[in-house]
Order: structure tokens, then sequence, then C-alpha cells
């Protein structure tokens, strides 16, 4: 018998009574959201860097690192990646970076965070893609793309999981972002519904058709190869 506050239990009862501390990260799935803490750093730290006099990035980095079709057909290819870490005001970084942070919280525990990084990648890349195959001579930055990258994926582990997506306001959270993107100028249809498409393709491998593989490494080779192709296919067309 083990000596309790009141009376005494048996071992069995006692070892079952015994309080346990459960970690945030346990909540969230044992990953934490590293990723997703990074990557926003590395857009501040861009933006900061790019700070001129008033809360507007310097043209100067705009133009060397923004996605614009002609300069990539020259062989400035890494536009393709640049232009993701690069924003136009504290507006645009702000938005971006908090709906980056709430996304990072819901699906870096889901996916893990080597498959999380490779699905803003293809997301990232595929935002590109869609901006020059829709408007490749408007210079394009952001990390919109990527963003709805990460929500396309969310919507493929929730169906994956039998769930509806309109159930739990990410999909009409989808539907709004996407009717503002086409009603509002200056926004980048082709980043936005590219990023879309991408992530979720990425995000349906992972957690669709990659539990059904006999390895689990296929489906990360797999989404790599994507985001190859998807890069490949930015060069291609610009």
């Amino acid at each position: 018998m083990v000596q309790a506050s009141v009376g005494f239990h048996c071992p069995d009862c006692a070892h079952q009574g015994r309080q346990k501390v459960v970690r945030g990260t346990q909540l969230r799935g044992g990953t934490g959201v590293v990723v997703t803490n990074v990557l926003i750093a590395i857009n501040v730290a861009v933006f900061v860097y790019g700070l001129g006099g008033g809360l507007e990035t310097r043209n100067a980095v705009t133009v060397d690192g923004g996605l614009f079709g002609p300069a990539v057909a020259d062989g400035e290819w890494y536009r393709i990646v640049t232009s993701g870490f690069l924003h136009a005001n504290v507006i645009h970084i702000g938005f971006n970076c908090w709906v980056l942070y709430q996304l990072g919280l819901l699906m870096e525990p889901v996916l893990g965070r080597l498959r999380f990084a490779l699905v803003y990648a293809v997301a990232l890349l595929s935002g590109a893609f869609g901006v020059l195959l829709v408007d490749p001579n408007a210079l394009t930055v952001g990390a919109s793309g990527a963003v709805f990258g990460i929500m396309g994926a969310a919507v493929a582990a929730m169906r994956s999981r039998g769930i509806n997506p309109f159930q739990t306001g990410l999909g009409s959270t989808i539907v709004l972002n996407l009717l503002i993107t086409f009603a509002i100028p200056g926004i980048s249809i082709g980043g936005h519904v590219g990023g879309l498409i991408g992530g979720f393709a990425a995000g349906w491998i992972f957690t669709d058709a990659g539990p059904r593989l006999p390895d689990p490494r296929l489906a990360i080779a797999a989404v790599t190869l994507l985001g190859l192709a998807v890069a490949g296919g930015c060069i291609l067309i610009a």
C-alpha cells in the first residue's frame, strides 16, 4: 500500500492517480513551430535590411530581388525565391507574417518541420510560376503565394481526415481572400492561385497519398521533385 494525503492506496491506484504535466508543444503535436518562426524572422530581417526613409523597402532591394519575368529570362533565376521574402511596406509584411504564424500553429505540428518546410518551398515556387504565367512583366514581391499554399495544404490535410474545410472556417477564409485577390487591383492573381494549387498538391502528397506508400521517404522525395519541376517550369516559361 502507498500512503496518500488521505489514507492508503494500492500501488496501481496510486500510479494512475499521479498528475501528469502536459507541455504546450505536446498539445500542438510535439514539434512546435520552429520553421514558422524562422521563416517569419527571415522575412522581417530582409524587410528591415531594405528599409529606406520610411516604412517601405528601398526600390533597389525590390528591383534587384523582385520577381520580373524578363530578368529571370536573362538568367536571374534566383528571383523566383528571393521575391518571396521581399515586401512592399509594413502592412504587407505584417499581414503575411501574421497569417503565416496562425497557419504555422495549425500545420507545422501536423506535418512536422521538414515536410512543412517543403510545402512552403513548393508553394513559394508555385506562386512564382503563377506570376510568370499570368503577369510576367509585373514586378512582384511578397510571401502571400507561399501563405496561400499553406492554406491549400491545410485543406488537403482536412480532407484526408474527412473534415469539411467549410465547417472549420478555413474554406470561407480562402474564398474571401480569393475574392479580394480578384477584386482589388495590384494583387497578384497568379501568385495567390499558383501558391494555393502548389501547396494543396504538396499537402495532398503528404497527408493523403503518402500514408499509402510503402516508405514515408517516398512522399518526401515526391514533393521535392515537385518543387524542382515547378522551379524548372519557372525558368522555362520566363
